[in-house]
């Protein structure tokens, strides 16, 4: 019996969570670079490693749609993807971020980090 496998709630309901993680994701590809707390930081590398894994399989139609319909708000960041991001990473099997920890906030003490295309 596997425990715990499933997404971290983030303290969020459902649709909210969702929309962060594909603003997040969509953050990433635009600008190659995304800083945030280090629980949401690995919540959006599981997305944004699922959506590199279905671009560089290449700009076909169900790539496409796969694509689209877990970031549907952004038509520039799906071209970044398909055109700039994905290929980089045509022959990796996987592992296209990196997460590098940046310390404690002062205010709240929690743990920032920085999640970046290897």
């Amino acid at each position: 019996m596997i425990h715990q496998s499933g997404n971290v709630k983030l303290n969020m309901k459902s649709p909210h969570r969702k929309a962060f993680l594909r603003n997040q994701v969509i953050h990433l590809i635009t600008y190659g670079s995304l800083t945030s707390t280090k629980a949401n930081i690995k919540e959006v590398r599981r997305l944004a490693e699922k959506v590199v894994t279905f671009a560089k399989k290449g700009n076909d139609f169900n790539s496409r749609r796969k694509v689209k319909a877990l970031l549907p708000y952004k038509e520039d960041a799906l071209k970044k993807l398909f055109f700039e991001v994905a290929p980089k990473y045509v022959e990796r099997p996987g592992g296209y971020t990196r997460i590098i920890n940046l310390g404690q906030r002062v205010s709240d003490t929690s743990h920032v980090a920085r999640l970046e295309w290897v």
